[in-house]
C-alpha cells in the first residue's frame, strides 16, 4: 500500500477532487490553504505579493492501483496546467 500525495492550486478544487471520485479514488484526506514555492509555478503564499493557497490530499492506494492513479494524474496535469497539480507516493502500513 501506499500513500498518495497530490498538491494542487486551491482554485482547482471541485475539479481535481471530481476527477478522482470519477476515477473511483473516493477516499481521501483533505488539508486546506497549504502555501509554498515550487520549481514548476509561481509561489502560493497566500500574500498580496504572491496570492493563492494549495490544497493537498493524501490518499491511501492499494499497490495495483498506483499506475492507475498515476495515469490519472499525468492526464490531468495536461488538461489543467494551471492547478499546478504534483502528486508523490511513499509507503505506508496501517496499523491497527
Amino acid at each position: 500500500m501506499k500513500m498518495f500525495l497530490v498538491i494542487y492550486a486551491e482554485a482547482s478544487d471541485e475539479t481535481i477532487i471530481g476527477a478522482f471520485k470519477n476515477a473511483g479514488f473516493k477516499s481521501y484526506t483533505k488539508m486546506q490553504g497549504a502555501t509554498g514555492e515550487g520549481d514548476q509555478s509561481e509561489p502560493k503564499l497566500g500574500t498580496h505579493c504572491w496570492p493563492g493557497k494549495n490544497n493537498t490530499l493524501f490518499i491511501a492506494v492499494q499497490d495495483e492501483d498506483i499506475q492507475n492513479i498515476c495515469d490519472l494524474v499525468r492526464k490531468l496535469k495536461i488538461e489543467y496546467p494551471r492547478a499546478c497539480l504534483r502528486a508523490f507516493t511513499f509507503p505506508i502500513e496501517e496499523c491497527i
